[in-house]
Order: structure tokens, then sequence, then C-alpha cells
């Protein structure tokens, strides 16, 4: 498999003004996605999860003047590298929803209600591929059949509202695999469904990934999906990226301490851990410090059993640790210089 990233991301930023001043969204966030792999990105709400990804979708209400720095290069299925930020209006249209898709997270308020599930995915199958009508509607009843959907040729002349929750994230899948894109922006594509129809949902997506060799962004707050589906994890705070890591090294030994925090919050964790099993689950005392006043330092800092005062000083810059892992704590980066004078000593 090729080493050459599908997407590259450099220090984008998303920023809203308001009339309270400036809403930092996103701040600096870079990362990258190999062919054929899954990239996740985690964190609480109102981390950045979801403006990052509609940032990269060009998909952001022009009513909210964001403000957009950094630049992305995205590899075509031609073989063209372009820059989705700076991309023309057509041109972009031209990629989203062919090469590039995106699942939301309420398939409900994505789909249109007063058309039907089978002119829904013909729609984008005839602007990118060029079908008639009748060759249009036989393909998106392949796409209906392909995730599974019982009784397809039935549901494909249905409306939204006379399918289930699963079924309907199951047409949105359809409707973003319809022209297979090289890239899937999931984001919390499983999270109003119950365990059973997420794990079908989640089963399903890794076989199409399998098959097709697309890559995914996968933008959830759940980490045991992350355990199971995820190549590489980034882990946002803020808006800003605090953990980059592969997915094992991560589960195995996290190095930031808000990861850590959030990965102490997993039920069972500490039983697994061969520790005895707490009688309440952990919990990440306090909030989200407000976007319109962040702390001059490290945003954890008020959370963070382990701050120092140095955090509140300076925000700490994100660490390079060894290759694939980075982290932006003051602690890494006072172990970081500990180990070098070990070493030189």
């Amino acid at each position: 498999m090729t080493t050459t990233p599908r997407l590259i991301v450099n220090n984008l930023s998303t920023s809203f003004p308001t009339e309270d001043g400036l809403v930092r969204s996103v701040a600096d966030v870079s990362f990258s996605i190999l062919p054929g792999k899954t990239t996740a990105i985690v964190g609480e709400s109102g981390s950045g999860k979801s403006v990052t990804s509609l940032t990269l979708m060009r998909l952001l209400p022009k009513t909210a003047n964001a403000q957009v720095r950094g630049e992305t290069a995205f590899v075509t299925r031609e073989g063209k590298t372009v820059d989705l930020l700076t991309l023309g209006a057509r041109e972009m249209r031209s990629l989203r929803g062919n090469q590039l898709s995106m699942i939301f997270q309420e398939p409900m308020t994505s789909l249109n209600p007063v058309f039907k599930i089978g002119e829904q995915i013909a729609e984008s199958v005839r602007l990118h591929k060029g079908l008639d009508h009748k060759a249009a509607l036989a393909h998106a009843l392949r796409m209906l059949d392909l995730v599974e959907i019982p009784a397809a040729a039935q549901r494909l002349h249905e409306y939204p509202h006379q399918l289930s929750g699963g079924m309907r994230q199951r047409v949105m899948i359809a409707l973003a695999m319809a022209c297979d894109p090289t890239l899937l922006i999931a984001d919390e594509p499983t999270t109003a469904l119950d365990v059973t129809i997420q794990a079908q949902i989640l089963a399903l997506m890794r076989r199409l990934q399998s098959e097709t060799g697309m890559s995914i962004l996968f933008i959830t707050h759940n980490l045991g999906v992350v355990a199971h589906h995820a190549d590489d994890v980034v882990v946002m705070y803020a808006g800003r990226v605090v953990e980059h890591a592969p997915v094992r090294p991560l589960f195995a030994q996290p190095e930031h301490p808000y990861t850590q925090g959030l990965l102490a919050c997993l039920p069972g964790k500490a039983a697994r851990a061969g520790q005895p099993r707490p009688r309440r689950l952990f919990a990440i005392r306090g909030q989200v410090s407000s976007p319109l006043a962040p702390p001059p330092g490290c945003a954890f800092e008020p959370r963070c059993d382990l701050a120092i005062p140095a955090c509140r000083e300076l925000m700490p810059p994100l660490l390079s640790l060894h290759p694939g892992r980075e982290a932006r704590c003051i602690r890494v980066a006072e172990s970081l210089n500990l180990a070098e004078l070990a070493r030189v000593a």
C-alpha cells in the first residue's frame, strides 16, 4: 500500500467573529490520513471536531463569516494534489459528494424529507457520473443492497420518515458511497443509535473500506469505537490537538493528562488493568473553558490534577516524542529534557 497520504492538513484554524469577540473553534490543527486507513478525531463536545470536518468540506454556513487559515493537500482519484481550502467553488462541488463524501451526525436532518430515498441517491450519481434517470435509480438500488437494507426495492420509493434510525443511517452511508469516494468523513455516525445497530453500522463501514480502499476520517467521542476501528488517533481539546498517536500506543500509554482522563472514564478500565473495580466511574472535573476567554497557558490546566504553575503561563507546543507520536504538555517537555540530559551525561 502506498505511503503517500490521501489527505494532509497543516495548521488548520477556524474562527468565528461574534458580538462578544472572536471565537477560535479550531487552532493550528495538523494531521494526515493514509489510503485505506482510518484516522479518528476524539474529544468532548466543543473541542472542535465537527468544525474541523465542516471546514475541510467547505460546508460552514456563509452567514457565520468564518475566518479560515492553513492549508491542505488532498490527492484526487486522478493523482492530482489540490488544496481544499483554496479550491474554486466549481472544482470543490465536483469533488464533494464524488471523491470526498461525508456522513452527518443526524440523518433525519441531513436527508431531504420531501424526496424519496432513491431520488436522493440518484441525484448525486446523475450529477457526478452522468447517468440517466433510469440508470441512476438502478445504481441507487445497488447501493441500498450494498449497505444491507432489507427490501431495498421497496425502500427505494419511500421517504426518510418511513425508515427507522438505523436504516436512515444506512441510507446516509449509501448516499456517501454512491460515487466511490476516496475519502469519507464520518461525523459521529452512530451517536443516536442503540449499541446493536451501532455495531452493525461500524462493521458495514469497515467492510466497505476493505472492499474499496477508501480513507476514513472518523469523528467521535466514543473511545470504545476508536479502539476497534481506528488506525491513528488525534485527541482534540478546546480546538487544539493535544495528542496524536497510533491507536495501540495511545491506549497502552497515553501521554497527555486529558487523554489519560478520557481513558480513565471508560467503564471497567481499572478492572481490565487488573485492579479492583471502582465503585464510581471516574469523571474529569470541571468543564471546557469558554472559547471567548481561553486561559493564557494550557487550556486543560484548570481541570488537570497534574498542573504546575508554569502551565498557566504559556501554551505548550505540540512536541514530537518519537515517530508517529506527539503530545502538547509541559510535563512531557520536562521528561524529554530530563531524558536528553541523561543521554548526554
